[in-house]
């Protein structure tokens, strides 16, 4: 148990850190602001890679906090003086310009990109988002993108990650080569069916057709149905579609309900999925910011050095403002060895000044960073 003496010296060197912590912090600013940024940036980075280099300890653990400590000051330190010195930030203004421009609710018509066919869990989830919209169906992903950055359509719907089988890569992949903005997420439950035609008895089914999302979420059933040929297609409504169109007797689909009913299939496995608790969550997006009112989630995607701690540096700004990161994926950028694009989902209100000075500070960084926007899930 701690004795009350050694819990008073706790309290009272817990506030000597905190004042000089504070010290530390304006006299830091006055100093970036007497320069150029260029300037303090270069003054910055000597500075601190010295400093961490004289911190020996023949504790090597007590070493590692130490370092930990400073490194967090120091990126604490950037952040605080850039708030205070107020740059001004393009992103800011697009930000506040979002805020008025955009409709007070959101659209229950629009026409909308979708990739599959009818009966795509993608259409699936768009008319959960809109009560009324004109669909426009693509083959790809990319075709998807390509329609909203084109002005085919003012929206787009895509699945970016499942609950039980995780992210949906080649979305992610795409999303660094085109121009659009998240405007709302919808969380949908899946439920896979087995699916063949009119007639044809389980027993005699030998090739299954599926998007390889779909396959992965019922991988326990394949395994336990190892005579059955495994083929992927780009989606499961077109894997629906197929079966119905087929001459053969012993092909079947994974795919939705609606599909059996759409394309005139039976149902001849119900309990297929690997979890109950199976959920993919869709994103809407469109080519210009727009922030629907209740914004309370954000995403970005950020490049970083590749330099030891700057994805902890990164995150760090983020916690120092108590904000929770739901999603952190990354994907490797091409051409570029080890080096990766990291996207974020934020739970953060885009009505939060603070929040809104962390996205102008990430902006202004020499590395690659995109407010992808922010919006509400459902």
């Amino acid at each position: 148990m701690v004795s009350r003496e050694t819990q008073e010296q706790i309290s009272n060197i817990d506030k000597q850190i905190k004042e000089l912590a504070a010290q530390r912090l304006k006299l830091a600013t006055e100093s970036d602001a007497s320069m150029l940024k260029s300037e303090a940036a270069i003054k910055n980075r000597a500075y601190e890679r010295e400093f961490m280099s004289s911190i020996e300890s023949h504790d090597i653990n007590m070493e590692s906090c130490e370092r930990v400590l400073f490194r967090t000051l120091f990126n604490l330190s950037h952040s605080y003086s850039a708030s205070q010195i107020g740059h001004k930030s393009a992103l800011s203004e697009q930000i506040s310009k979002a805020l008025t421009d955009t409709p007070k609710v959101f659209p229950t018509k629009a026409l909308v990109a979708c990739q599959g066919v009818e009966g795509a869990y993608s259409q699936i989830a768009c008319d959960k988002m809109f009560n009324s919209a004109n669909i426009m169906f693509f083959r790809t992903f990319e075709g998807v993108f390509q329609a909203v950055e084109n002005g085919m359509v003012e929206y787009g719907v895509l699945p970016i990650e499942n609950s039980s089988y995780g992210s949906v890569t080649a979305v992610y992949d795409l999303m660094k080569s085109h121009h659009f903005h998240i405007v709302r997420s919808y969380k949908l439950q899946i439920r896979h069916r087995l699916l063949a035609k009119p007639g044809t008895n389980f027993e005699n089914i030998r090739e299954v057709f599926s998007h390889e999302q779909a396959i992965g979420q019922c991988s326990a059933f394949f395994k336990d149905n190892k005579q059955i040929k495994v083929t992927i297609v780009e989606n499961t409504a077109i894997a629906a579609k197929m079966v119905a169109d087929s001459d053969r007797d012993d092909v079947a689909a994974i795919s939705s309900s609606d599909c059996s009913t759409l394309y005139g299939l039976n149902i001849i496995k119900d309990d297929i999925v690997n979890s109950d608790h199976n959920f993919t969550r869709f994103i809407c997006i469109t080519k210009d910011l727009k922030i629907f009112p209740g914004a309370n989630r954000a995403s970005i995607m950020l490049a970083l050095g590749h330099t030891p701690g700057a994805l902890s540096n990164t995150l760090a700004r983020f916690s120092a403002l108590g904000l929770n990161l739901t999603k952190i994926e990354s994907r490797p950028i091409q051409g570029r060895d080890f080096e990766f694009m990291f996207y974020l989902d934020i739970d953060a209100s885009i009505y939060s000044d603070a929040f809104v000075n962390l996205l102008c500070q990430l902006d202004q960084d020499p590395e690659a960073f995109t407010y992808l926007g922010s919006y509400s899930e459902f």
